[in-house]
């Protein structure tokens, strides 16, 4: 884990303690209402395609940790960390004419959470010298606006949309790893829904089949191999699964019915993975699929229809990555 300075401002004790792991279940509140869930009885999905490497883009610049999600017709790319571990606030679009840069935030920012929501993307948290930020921004090609506010400023997040409302996992505040599932729905705000049976950052996490599904991360030192399903119309997180070993600062991706967790790294900086996991969203039964073209982990990840998207990254030697990378189905 990075060193990280004091933050700006605690929280209370009593409101710490219900985000960081005062709660013993692994619900808070009642239930989310969530807009367009899919229903729960779901089917099981075929069986999961082996991606293969696609296209090769260079970016304007090497990112780790960048914030990745559809928008503006292509993939934006949201600030992350230089190869200097310096953050930025660099907005970049990946369509198929190429990256380039197409805008600012106006704060740098590293290890935010980035969703779509009805077309428009968002970006959540961020940290940046010591501090964690609590903004949500709608970002597009015209620059990035406030929207809103996380109940708690959060680095080290991940997010997901289902129907309308996305949902921002895990998160680091500076002095603490949280332990909630933050539910965002534009001209709504922001609230806690649900709890995690425990503190996590660095999470892999996508949205398949109307749920939310969380693979690997770490609570701060030890990285995780526990698969949770979290589900926006009962509020409930359980535990699916496991991976076959433990993983953090991987991506997460939705294709075809299943969770993709990509690259990643054991604790140690330089422990990284080429693999390419499959998750059952039903059963968190995990196969091999496939492998990336070099060790990488702290890399971004958007999924299109027909293809996942990556971006940067960091190579065990601490080289940051300057490509963003199309991962394609396999002709079966």
């Amino acid at each position: 884990m990075r060193p990280r300075a004091r933050a700006r401002a605690l929280l209370p004790a009593a409101a710490l303690a219900v985000l960081v792991g005062g709660c013993g279940g692994t619900r808070s509140g009642p239930p989310a209402r969530a807009a367009a869930v899919t229903s729960s009885k779901s089917t099981t999905p075929p069986r999961p395609a082996t991606l293969r490497a696609g296209t090769s883009q260079a970016l304007p610049a090497a990112v780790q940790l960048p914030a990745v999600t559809p928008g503006a017709g292509g993939v934006l790319a949201i600030a992350g960390l230089d190869a200097g571990d310096s953050s930025v606030s660099n907005v970049t679009l990946i369509d198929a004419s190429g990256a380039r840069s197409v805008g600012q935030l106006p704060q740098a920012l590293h290890d935010a959470g980035a969703a779509s929501i009805g077309g428009r993307a968002y970006l959540f948290g961020g940290g940046d010298a010591g501090s964690t930020s609590d903004v949500i921004y709608r970002v597009d090609q015209s620059g990035a606006s406030a929207v809103g506010r996380l109940p708690v400023a959060a680095s080290d997040v991940a997010a997901a949309t289902v129907g309308h409302t996305a949902y921002i996992v895990g998160g680091y505040t500076v002095s603490a790893p949280l332990r909630t599932i933050v539910a965002f729905t534009p001209g709504a705000g922001a609230r806690i829904v649900a709890t995690l049976p425990r503190p996590l950052r660095y999470a892999s996490v996508a949205a398949v089949g109307g749920r939310v599904l969380i693979a690997g991360g770490t609570s701060g030192v030890t990285a995780e191999r526990a698969i949770l399903s979290f589900d926006p119309a009962t509020g409930r997180v359980r535990r699916v699964g496991e991976l076959p070993y433990p993983v953090t600062h991987a991506a997460g991706a939705a294709l075809g019915g299943w969770l993709y967790v990509l690259g990643g790294r054991s604790e140690s900086l330089s422990g990284q993975r080429s693999s390419i996991l499959a998750v059952d969203p039903l059963n968190g039964a995990v196969q091999p699929a496939g492998r990336l073209p070099r060790a990488l982990s702290d890399l971004g990840a958007a999924s299109l229809p027909d293809r996942i998207v990556l971006v940067g990254g960091r190579e065990s030697a601490g080289t940051v990555y300057d490509r963003a990378l199309t991962l394609l189905p396999s002709a079966r």
